[in-house]
């Protein structure tokens, strides 16, 4: 399960883990114009663990979730208008 949420500057996504009996913290996905953060409750140190992902990051970890082993460099696109 997921909720989606827009506030004035980010986008935020929560991811819940509605899996088997060893279930995982939620998971927050923040979307700025800048920068994406990815944030997770640990509680074996009792902190939130967060990373940050550059635009380029995210759209590389996407893109590498369907692709088989290897090294890749993703070419940006741009349509001409027209």
């Amino acid at each position: 399960m997921f909720t989606i949420e827009h506030d004035f500057d980010a986008t935020v996504v929560t991811l819940v883990d509605e899996g088997s009996p060893h279930l995982q913290e939620d998971i927050t996905v923040t979307a700025f114009e800048e920068c994406v953060t990815v944030e997770q409750w640990d509680p074996r140190t009792d902190q939130v663990q967060k990373i940050t992902l550059s635009p380029a990051q995210l759209r590389d970890m996407a893109a590498a979730l369907n692709l088989p082993e290897g090294v890749y460099r993703l070419r940006r696109t741009d349509k001409a208008s027209g």
